[in-house]
């Protein structure tokens, strides 16, 4: 078994195994989303407030298993496959750290939500970054438009740019951290412009290519 897998599957253990030693001590509703500014917009119960993200790990695990099985280039998965991995084992923990705060407010201690969430979104972003660069054409993991997908050429060099620019959105979440009032901000903006940057780019290094 991958090391990868052994990793996740121990993360997702410990925390069912959190969920239930928590169990007794939980309040019978539970806090469960905040909004921008920190303060708590929703509570759940004690039951979904425990099992849900531990649950939702579960199935992104068997999603991530899945992909490199039912993906019809395959082959290709497997070129870049120890980042796949790794973004993989990232996410997990993403979750998992999430978690985390969730048990711990709900257990009495009070911190801001929104400036601890920052650093793991954007070391997140960060690696999404490694990922895309490395990534070879597939129908799961990348920049998918029409444009990529229909030339290795154009894939390749929309995502040596989407590799660079998620970097550089890791290091502007991280920024977030000074200014938790609009943290969010810092996530939702850069995100949005790249996505929109790498379709129009996308779309002009195919004209480019058929040009050619």
């Amino acid at each position: 078994m991958r090391r990868s897998k052994i990793i996740a599957i121990a993360i997702i253990l410990l925390s069912f195994a959190l969920a239930f030693y928590f169990c007794p001590l939980m309040p019978e509703k539970m806090a469960s989303h905040w909004n921008v500014q920190g303060e708590i917009d929703g509570y759940t119960s004690k039951w979904w407030g425990l099992f849900l993200m531990p649950i939702i790990s579960l199935g992104m695990f068997l999603f991530f298993i899945l992909i490199p099985k039912i993906d019809p280039l395959k082959e290709n998965i497997k070129k870049f496959r120890k980042y796949f991995d790794g973004f993989m084992v990232l996410i997990i923990f993403f979750l998992f750290y999430i978690y985390l705060l969730s048990v711990f407010w709900n257990l009495g201690l009070r911190f801001d939500m929104s400036r601890f969430m920052m650093p793991t979104l954007g070391l997140l972003f960060y690696y999404c970054g490694i990922l895309v660069k490395n990534a070879k054409r597939n129908w799961f993991i990348g920049i998918r438009t029409p444009w990529t997908l229909s030339n290795d050429k154009v894939w390749e060099k929309t995502h040596k740019m989407g590799g660079k620019l998620f970097k550089v959105a890791g290091l502007l979440v991280l920024v977030g951290i000074f200014f938790p009032k609009c943290a969010l901000f810092f996530v939702l903006i850069p995100i949005f412009l790249i996505v929109i940057y790498l379709i129009v780019y996308s779309y002009l290094e195919y004209q480019k290519e058929t040009k050619t």
